[in-house]
């Protein structure tokens, strides 16, 4: 059986994978689904000020210790491409699968803010006016979002080689939102690297809740 961690994006908790969680423990695997530093409820100013990149790969790797996880298949939707990068660099060869749920992938010196299109470089920054180290969620979508800590999406990401040495590497393009994604060119420059799979489905960015057993499916390799 294959253990699943799941790592939201930006704004979001664990309640993120609400709708696969259970499709993919009803198949019979092992799930945890994170909340990431600075989106926790009882998460203080302090906390969400100081929390960036590196402090959202430590929660992965910290869970990872903690249940002695040595074969996990790691998935990372939207900003979490990011995290979990990080994380499988640093994860000493206990990550078998990676999945980036229309997320990005990074080149080591990369970040989100680096990564990403100029239409999600305003939301970040129109979001952190207020507060100048937290970014709030954009108007709309689920009322359980967070304010994201800005340091994570403007920190870049160091990579020594682990990240690269994941056997299996796996992409996930939504194509239903075409108009704003920032992952076309990066799902073009996948689908001609013969070390990664890429698969389409044709929803919104929130592929978990518009079509869960869709994304269950991939993930359980159906």
């Amino acid at each position: 059986m294959t253990t699943f961690v799941l790592v939201p994006g930006a704004w979001k908790g664990s309640w993120a994978y609400e709708a696969v969680t259970p499709l993919l423990e009803r198949a019979g695997h092992t799930v945890h689904a994170l909340t990431l530093t600075g989106l926790r409820p009882e998460d203080d100013e302090a906390t969400i000020a100081t929390a960036n990149l590196d402090t959202h790969a430590d929660d992965v790797l910290r869970l990872l210790d903690r249940h002695g996880i040595s074969d996990a298949t790691l998935v990372g939707h939207s900003y979490a491409g990011m995290v979990v990068a990080a994380a499988a660099d640093r994860a000493d060869g206990r990550i078998s699968r990676l999945v980036h749920l229309d997320a990005y992938v990074p080149s080591d010196g990369e970040s989100c803010w680096s990564s990403t299109n100029d239409h999600f470089r305003a939301v970040f920054a129109t979001g952190a006016v207020d507060t100048g180290y937290s970014v709030r969620p954009p108007h709309g979508g689920d009322p359980r979002r967070r304010s994201h800590p800005l340091a994570a999406f403007l920190q870049k990401i160091r990579l020594t080689g682990g990240f690269a040495e994941v056997p299996r590497r796996e992409f996930v393009y939504c194509s239903g939102w075409e108009d704003r994604t920032p992952f076309t060119d990066l799902r073009t420059r996948l689908h001609a690297d013969p070390e990664w799979r890429v698969h389409d489905v044709p929803t919104g960015h929130d592929a978990m809740h518009e079509a869960p057993e869709a994304v269950a499916a991939i993930l359980l390799g159906e």
